[in-house]
């Protein structure tokens, strides 16, 4: 409960995130049916970061700051623009201050016909996002353990959509609580995309992460990683992931091609990687 996301709001971790979230809706909205997008730790939703709190780690320039300074083209370009225009709609007067959480990308990039659900836990938090969101009937903010959300929540009544899952990763625990998470969410709703958010620290717990995900059966998991240096000798932010369950089969390609592009943009050593690993195969 002590964790606030102000701190590092626009990281590389963000942009990696959301640049994923926003390829995810792109393909939702392919199809004319609505569907329904579920944020169960959404946050405040919007972060400003001329804040005290943003500019006391400043990540946000090693984040954001450098792809909205950076010149793309080709297929990145075109792939990352609806992510990118969100920010730059937030921000009209040509500076950047203000960054959306991925509640507030989702609503950006939703149409009439599409929902948002954004869960929060915190108190203050839930109070702040309800705040952002007052008036807006696309979209239900909820005071609630996003956990319970899996549960109580799916499936939806468009029977289409995407839960996001973005701990704060501030108990013991987490990968486990996603991986049972998951698997009563998928049993619930199987034809829904999930899309789990997670930290690289500690690598061996990242790998046993992994295995468990391949031993739950369930088909089509898309593992995504990106890291923007080298290991580090002590427990250091150095990458992140995204396990994305029923990826669109567009997501590869795409992810091919945007994910070089921000490792070269963020890096911080010639230690960056990225890597695309199906951990499990679609069913027989």
């Amino acid at each position: 409960m002590n964790y606030r996301h102000i701190y590092h709001a626009g990281n590389f971790a963000d942009v990696f995130k959301h640049a994923i979230l926003a390829r995810i809706i792109a393909y939702l909205k392919r199809k004319e049916a609505a569907f329904r997008a579920i944020d169960t730790h959404a946050g405040v939703g919007l972060y400003d970061l001329g804040s005290e709190e943003a500019q006391k780690t400043g990540e946000w320039h090693g984040g954001i700051g450098k792809l909205l300074d950076a010149t793309l083209t080709g297929a990145p370009a075109e792939w990352l623009h609806d992510y990118l225009s969100v920010v730059r709609a937030l921000n009209p007067d040509g500076g950047f201050r203000l960054y959306p959480g991925s509640p507030l990308l989702a609503r950006h990039l939703l149409r009439r016909q599409d929902r948002l659900t954004a869960i929060e836990l915190h108190p203050e938090d839930a109070q702040s996002l309800k705040k952002v969101f007052a008036g807006d009937h696309h979209v239900r903010v909820i005071e609630l353990d996003g956990w319970l959300a899996l549960g109580a929540h799916l499936p939806p009544k468009e029977k289409r959509g995407l839960v996001l899952i973005d701990p704060p990763f501030e108990e013991d625990g987490e990968f486990a609580r996603m991986v049972d998470g998951l698997t009563k969410a998928h049993r619930r709703w199987p034809g829904g995309i999930y899309a789990f958010w997670y930290p690289v620290k500690d690598r061996a717990a990242v790998e046993r992460f992994r295995q468990l995900l391949r031993e739950t059966g369930i088909p089509k998991i898309l593992d995504v990683s990106f890291s923007i240096r080298a290991p580090s000798p002590e427990a250091r932010l150095d990458g992140c992931g995204m396990v994305v369950v029923n990826p669109p089969y567009v997501l590869h390609e795409e992810l091919s091609e945007i994910l070089p592009v921000l490792a070269r943009l963020l890096r911080e050593d010639e230690g960056a990687t990225w890597a695309l690993d199906h951990l499990t195969a679609e069913a027989a």
